[in-house]
């Protein structure tokens, strides 16, 4: 089954976006944009219009304006929140830190600064929808001798329990989901991280960690392969990877191996970094 893109969930339904803004013509050039990405969109021109389509429609995500008349926009996203959990991303002709960061204190998952491009909003409520939406798919995955059950959050290898950072999970979901793909790093960020930007060294870093739990040799890997000058390719099988001395020091990302002590910094987990 493929990966549903991030404008659906559930069966194959758009995911639906709440467009709350008192400008009709910044609300309607969002919802346009937003429209012909893929998804569901209602609009509302103020506060109380966008708790009353919330509660006909529960949202997916909402697009809200910070300065409504009447009631605010931080007095929305608190009831809203109030109702139950729904990502909300900030949109604002402000550009004060302190409007900013009360927005992400009640509850925003992102924050818009107007002006703004419309396309790096549906961006961005991509992103956000890729972090909180529930995965398409809890059935088991299995390639290699390694078995992923996604709803236990459980792996294995051979029978054998693989101990996985949160993050080494889903990277490890994502190419048994996908084998044969040759993924970029960016894809990578983008599919599993949920990020559109950001350090690309925390993927490379995270492949080199889960390579070191699932391959019977790191060093010469016959799953995750190094795809030069690309990315990598998950294949059940195969010769093992390498470069000219027979091992796989992903040479394109400029990376060594040394990288992985200092990540864990001894936490076993993603070392408080991205």
């Amino acid at each position: 089954m493929e990966q549903q893109s991030p404008q659906q969930h559930g069966a194959g339904t758009a995911a639906r976006v709440l467009v709350v803004d008192d400008d009709p013509t910044v609300a309607e050039v969002v919802a346009g944009y937003l429209d012909r990405a893929g998804y569901a969109v209602d609009r509302a021109g103020d506060g109380p219009a966008a708790l009353l389509r919330a509660a006909e429609h529960w949202p997916d995500l909402v697009v809200l304006d910070l300065m409504l008349p009447g009631m605010d926009g931080l007095e929305v996203c608190r009831r809203l929140r109030g109702r139950g959990p729904v990502p909300v991303i900030m949109l604002t002709a402000r550009g004060d830190e302190d409007d900013r960061v009360m927005g992400l204190e009640v509850g925003a998952d992102d924050y818009v600064t107007k002006p703004f491009s419309p396309r790096e909003l549906v961006l961005r409520v991509g992103s956000v929808l890729r972090r909180t939406l529930p995965p398409q798919s809890s059935r088991p995955l299995s390639a290699a001798g390694i078995t992923v059950d996604p709803a236990a959050r459980r792996a294995r290898k051979d029978g054998a329990e693989l101990s996985l950072t949160l993050r080494e999970f889903d990277l490890l979901a994502f190419f048994l989901r996908h084998p044969g793909r040759a993924c970029t790093r960016e894809d990578l960020m983008q599919e599993v991280w949920g990020w559109d930007f950001g350090d690309l060294s925390t993927v490379t870093v995270h492949v080199r960690r889960l390579r070191g739990k699932i391959e019977d040799d790191p060093a010469r890997p016959r799953l995750i392969r190094t795809v030069w000058g690309v990315g990598y390719r998950f294949e059940a099988g195969g010769r093992p990877d390498g470069g000219p001395s027979g091992t796989d020091t992903d040479t394109d990302t400029g990376m060594d191996t040394g990288m992985d002590a200092v990540w864990d910094a001894g936490t076993g987990e993603d070392g408080g970094r991205p």
